[in-house]
């Protein structure tokens, strides 16, 4: 299957869940930011990258506007040359307004990840024959005060609902790829890759997450993230 396709027959599988407070809103780019989202995986995901770097779920400022995994706006419009209409959610939390690229807040996350690649590789088709950058989860979870709920925290029995179709799009992106590796960006995103791909040949392994929450990657996380990458065999 190709990526787009993965994608899009997650969202059916995913379009009868429901969740509860303190779930308030919940958005799916690959609804509203869709086109995108189809020339980031067109374009990007056929480069025979070996190392597939995992992340969480959307951003409020990343993904949530542009459709792109840790997609800050800067990063997707002027390095990755992706620029492309968003829609809107069809319920729309007041506090997280979705703008697309008129957004005018950057995810750090995104601008450390998607910078160090540009820093790195200098060109997008450098950085995608080594690497390629995918969420596990598409949705974004918010709670009344606008807050940013992650999957993890999710009510049992609606967490399981949602990540059974969660790993069986990762087994089957991972296969569309031909990647052999899969590198957590966090440990969430480490545990989920060892559940869905466990019985494969697959390596699972994790990096530091870019998060400004987080004190060793405000040191300096693309030092700290080379050295892990270089613990792993990879030669960045």
């Amino acid at each position: 299957m190709e990526l787009i396709d993965i994608a899009d027959a997650l969202c059916r599988d995913l379009e009868g869940l429901t969740f509860s407070p303190p779930v308030t809103h919940v958005y799916n780019p690959l609804v509203y930011a869709r086109e995108p989202q189809r020339i980031y995986l067109e374009r990007y995901g056929r480069g025979g990258a070996e190392t597939l770097l995992l992340g969480m779920n959307p951003g409020p400022w990343g993904m949530a506007q542009t459709g792109v995994p840790f997609g800050a706006v800067p990063e997707v419009r002027d390095w990755l040359g992706i620029e492309a209409p968003v829609q809107r959610p069809a319920q729309e939390h007041p506090k997280r307004p979705v703008t697309g690229f008129q957004c005018p807040r950057h995810e750090v996350s995104g601008r450390r990840l998607w910078g160090w690649a540009r820093d790195r590789f200098g060109t997008p088709k450098g950085f995608f024959e080594r690497f390629f950058v995918h969420n596990y989860c598409p949705l974004m979870f918010l709670e009344a005060s606008g807050r940013n709920l992650t999957p993890d925290k999710l009510k049992a029995a609606e967490r399981r609902a949602l990540l059974e179709p969660c790993d069986v799009a990762l087994r089957r992106s991972v296969e569309a790829l031909g990647v052999i590796r899969v590198v957590g960006v966090g440990a969430w995103s480490e545990s989920r890759a060892r559940v869905a791909l466990e019985g494969t040949d697959v390596e699972i392994r994790r990096v530091l997450h870019p998060s400004p929450a987080s004190p060793a990657a405000n040191k300096g996380w693309a030092a700290a993230a080379e050295r892990q990458f270089r613990e792993m065999g990879i030669d960045v």
